[in-house]
């Protein structure tokens, strides 16, 4: 069984992961935000949460940034 790219005892993302992956809503980059385990889409002013380091890649599931 294969996992993410990423290292759950760090809680870091593997940039060939961020590079790939975009915001389901605006279809734009990523920023990835270690201190609080989520990656951020500035054009859709949402946060979407990184758990036992799986993206949730949901808008329902995504924080909103104010």
């Amino acid at each position: 069984m294969t996992s993410l790219p990423s290292d759950r005892a760090t809680g870091s993302v593997d940039p060939k992961l961020l590079e790939i992956l975009v915001c389901p809503l605006t279809k734009g980059p990523l920023e990835y935000d270690a201190a609080r385990q989520e990656l951020v889409s500035r054009a859709a002013r949402l946060a979407y949460p990184i758990r036992d380091g799986i993206p949730i890649m949901l808008v329902d599931e995504a924080r909103r940034l104010d």
